[in-house]
């Protein structure tokens, strides 16, 4: 009965034939794969869930975001840094407002089934469920797809004002509030600075140990310093003089309820794929007083939390900086290329590949110098195979249902 329920599942829905990789996802990574499947001249189609690319950054940040990284760590392959870049536009290539609800290889007939339904305006209407079939297909949904929302006891009885910092946009709305921030990574360290700036109280949740560098070392980037030094250097090394550095421009951290891991801030980037926090004021309002660090929370009551060590606040609001995660296990099926946290189980930097024509751009946790190798590294091994598969004297390959159309 389940084959037969997935089989009129199967030819009740429109489909469409994709004559090159799929791509799921819009934001950087997509658009990375995208750019360097065009300079192979490769075909390919984005499906995207919301109705823009790049909807992180433009529905979901807080009005004061800035990269803290230098710009040339943060381009994306084929994009002229001097001028607008070639974006999929709706009339081309880009397929907005497609949900993807599965994914899976048909091994009869060696290609891959993308499910997806309409949202937004179309959310709910059945006319609008598509199933996009093709030869390649590429995960770049990313490692920040869905918002971390952690259980925290009470917080239904708090009464307040929740927000998810995917939510948050300006601490105006907060002025003279008393705002409790959970989470000290870079988010939360500026989500209260910019509550500082719109004169609203912050309290910051800091529960486990953080590193906290400076953004800059007399004028260069520290980042920047970082990647020259391991040029030279193994890794442990860098660590330390970064280390060192960060002391001697800000100072002993941990008199401010900040305590460093044990593990340096470049080690455990790669192996937890932790951020170090840099530094762009927030750690001069923690050390006036205008930002309070707290421990963990105990529980929450009406217009109240307690916290790990007994403390109780009266706070009107919550940010949760709690962070994003990826969605992969949720939609991708059949699959154990992805382990349950939605990476990769094959580590950087061999984890772009899997078998059958999939690919995953996007998750190294080296932010967009790492989803930019990957692009160009599936690009490429597509680009290859596309042009053997495409000769003149092969024959394509057929499609085993009817198609609406051909991308």
């Amino acid at each position: 009965m389940v084959f037969m329920a997935d089989q009129f599942d199967f030819f009740s829905r429109r489909c469409a034939w994709v004559n090159g990789p799929i791509i799921v996802g819009s934001g950087p990574s997509g658009l990375a794969v995208a750019a360097s499947l065009k300079e192979h001249g490769v075909p390919f189609v984005i499906l995207e869930r919301s109705d823009c690319i790049a909807s992180l950054w433009q529905k979901r940040t807080y009005d004061r975001l800035k990269l803290h990284l230098p710009k040339q760590f943060c381009q994306l392959p084929n994009f002229l840094p001097g001028g607008l870049p070639e974006y999929p536009t709706r009339s081309s290539s880009a397929r907005f407002n497609q949900s993807v609800q599965s994914a899976r290889y048909d091994e009869t007939s060696g290609l891959w089934r993308v499910r997806t339904v309409g949202t937004g305006a179309e959310a709910g209407n059945r006319s609008h469920e598509m199933e996009y079939i093709g030869r390649w297909l590429v995960v770049a949904t990313g490692e920040n797809a869905e918002k971390v929302v952690p259980e925290l006891e009470g917080l239904g009885e708090f009464g307040g004002d929740v927000t998810h910092a995917c939510d948050y946009k300006s601490g105006e709305a907060y002025r003279g509030k008393r705002v409790l921030v959970v989470g000290c990574g870079n988010s939360g360290m500026e989500l209260c600075l910019d509550l500082c700036d719109h004169d609203a109280f912050p309290a910051m949740v800091v529960r486990e140990s953080v590193h906290v560098l400076p953004r800059e070392v007399l004028g260069k980037s520290t980042f920047e310093l970082a990647v020259t030094l391991m040029k030279w250097l193994p890794l442990w090394l860098v660590d330390k003089i970064l280390l060192v550095l960060a002391w001697l421009v800000l100072g002993s951290i941990s008199k401010y309820g900040l305590r460093r891991p044990s593990t340096g801030p470049l080690e455990l980037k790669n192996t937890q794929g932790r951020t170090p926090v840099l530094d762009i004021g927030a750690l001069g309002k923690i050390r006036s007083g205008d930002i309070k660090v707290v421990p963990g929370i105990k529980r929450f009551s009406p217009g109240r939390v307690e916290l790990a060590d007994g403390q109780v606040l009266d706070i009107d609001s919550v940010v949760l900086a709690t962070g994003y995660r990826s969605n992969v296990p949720q939609w991708l099926q059949r699959c154990d290329f992805f382990s349950k946290d939605g990476f990769p189980k094959t580590p950087f930097p061999n984890g772009w590949k899997g078998q059958s024509g999939l690919y995953a751009v996007g998750f190294t946790r080296r932010g967009l110098s790492g989803a930019s190798s990957d692009a160009v590294k599936a690009a490429k091994d597509i680009g290859r195979m596309w042009r053997e598969e495409t000769k003149p004297a092969k024959r394509p390959v057929a499609c085993h249902r009817r198609c609406i159309s051909q991308i």
